[in-house]
């Protein structure tokens, strides 16, 4: 009985790795919108472009379940302690992680290669809808500014989009090179 060795989920070096995914894509978006000189369309489309494509990288490398959901863990942790984030956007982006990974296994889970992109096609999707939820929730009072906040949203996510076909190319590269299997 002793000699039974423990199967783990994940290995140190994969929760290593989505720290440091987690930390890496959080920094680096807020270093593109701030060389973009804040929160305009471009700089907007290029931090979630890089974003969505950091998580697709690090899905292809650690394809576990539970990776999407342990990664916004981080990432929000990241966003609220050493960023500033507010703590309204959470339940928006663990509901979409919780989608993200539920429709990841429909796809057929690690088996096939596309689940990830299906599984952050979701997550972006869930999560940006619910926080404009919570936003209209905050502003009902002056409905009127949700004209404000829709396109801004509407532009992220269409750098979520541009980021899923860059994915592909980042990744076939990653396999080219040996990051990725």
């Amino acid at each position: 009985m002793n000699n039974m060795l423990k199967t783990r989920h994940w290995y140190a070096r994969e929760l290593v790795l989505i720290g440091v995914f987690a930390a890496a894509a959080k920094l680096s978006s807020l270093l593109i919108a701030l060389a973009g000189g804040g929160m305009n369309p471009v700089s907007l489309i290029a931090k979630n472009l890089v974003y969505t494509t950091l998580v697709i990288v690090l899905l292809t490398k650690v394809p576990k379940p539970g990776t999407l959901l342990l990664f916004t863990l981080i990432s929000m942790i990241v966003s609220i302690c050493l960023l500033g984030g507010s703590l309204t956007l959470l339940p928006a982006a663990f509901a979409g992680a919780m989608a993200g990974e539920i429709f990841m296994w429909l796809a057929g889970g690690t088996k096939r290669l596309w689940a990830p992109w299906v599984g952050v096609a979701v997550y972006d999707l869930v999560s940006k809808g619910l926080s404009l939820i919570v936003s209209y929730l905050f502003m009902r009072e002056s409905p009127a500014l949700m004209t404000v906040v829709v396109p801004i949203v509407l532009c992220g996510y269409a750098g979520s989009l541009g980021g899923l076909w860059f994915a592909v190319k980042t990744v076939g590269e990653l396999r080219h090179a040996g990051f990725v299997r």
